[in-house]
């Protein structure tokens, strides 16, 4: 037995210039889908896509915040400790410099 669980939907009304919409209908038809399901598919990829770059934006200020207070690790050290991935000569990861 399914449960299901009932989201409450508020409306939004969307202005459209006579053009979009004439090739929104027209790519409706071609998708065999609703003009609704399409600018609703529009609407979550494009608040996914924001959202994941204003995380990278935010990890982004970070370490720069990061780097400003010189919370970095040297980038010849972390290449000489990448260099000797899977060898004998294994090393600890390099600390940061402050």
């Amino acid at each position: 037995m399914n449960a299901r669980t009932h989201t409450v939907v508020h409306p939004t009304g969307v202005k459209l210039e006579p053009p979009l919409k004439a090739k929104l209908k027209k790519l409706s038809k071609l998708k065999h889908r609703t003009t609704h399901w399409l600018m609703k598919e529009a609407i979550r990829k494009y608040v996914e896509e924001e959202e994941r770059a204003e995380k990278l934006k935010q990890e982004t200020l970070a370490r720069w915040q990061e780097a400003e207070q010189n919370q970095v690790v040297n980038n010849d050290e972390v290449m000489a400790w990448l260099d000797a991935w899977g060898t004998d000569k294994e090393k600890r990861r390099p600390p940061c410099e402050s």
